[in-house]
């Protein structure tokens, strides 16, 4: 395995000439990882990984493992997933997911922010390595400087520059605290219609509750 400053003058390589993936594969193999997947953790749904930035992962897993990360994910609240950023969690797959045999069910993610964007990387390893834990943490660390240089990873997603005048308007009376009720008196609309643009804005910024809406658009500078 090549060390920690030959590894950083690899990725300075990488991205002088545009090559995420390439850099991304330089880092699975300074942790001994056999495939990787770098996916927008703020653009994730439950159905599966609908942005992912670059993988190697095999095709079937994209599918079955891949819904196991979203909903292990989707179970933080926001301040549980501020606090795991770049640190990275050893997670056993279930026993019920079909794998290939060369393959350990135990994975690794850690989510980082870089920019406005939240991603996360997650690693799959052979099941006779013996995973150098302290390399994991160079690389979590290591990963938000080198995807930062690459616009398909911190770009701002479309659905959030669609966000309207008064979804916004919305979102800054909410972060004060007001319910729906004390927003439709504020800005003379009714109840209803405050409900149906927060859940557009919900939609458009892939949220569930009203404290992650909040969180998200403090992120991207919306409020």
């Amino acid at each position: 395995m090549i060390d920690r400053s030959v590894l950083i003058g690899k990725l300075a390589q990488c991205a002088e000439r545009g090559d995420l993936p390439a850099g991304f594969e330089l880092m699975s193999s300074f942790v001994g990882a056999e495939h990787y997947m770098l996916a927008r953790q703020d653009m994730l749904n439950e159905d599966g990984f609908d942005h992912i930035v670059s993988s190697n992962w095999p095709f079937d897993l994209v599918r079955t493992l891949g819904q196991h990360v979203i909903k292990q994910q989707s179970k933080r609240n926001e301040l549980e997933r501020c606090m795991a950023i770049m640190e990275p969690a050893f997670i056993r797959a279930p026993t019920t997911l079909r794998m290939p045999e060369h393959l350990s069910r135990i994975y690794c993610a850690f989510p980082f922010c870089t920019g406005q964007a939240r991603l996360s990387v997650i690693f799959l390893f052979r099941s006779d390595i013996v995973v150098a834990r302290e390399r994991v943490h160079d690389v979590a660390l290591l990963s938000a400087y080198f995807a930062a240089r690459f616009d398909e990873a911190t770009y701002v997603p479309s659905s959030v520059l669609d966000l309207t005048e008064r979804e916004i308007e919305c979102l800054n009376w909410i972060a004060e605290g007001k319910t729906s009720d004390e927003i439709s008196m504020i800005i003379g609309i009714s109840r209803n219609t405050v409900n149906n643009y927060i859940t557009s804005i919900m939609r458009k910024t892939a949220t569930k509750t009203r404290s992650e809406a909040i969180a998200y658009a403090v992120r991207h500078s919306l409020i």
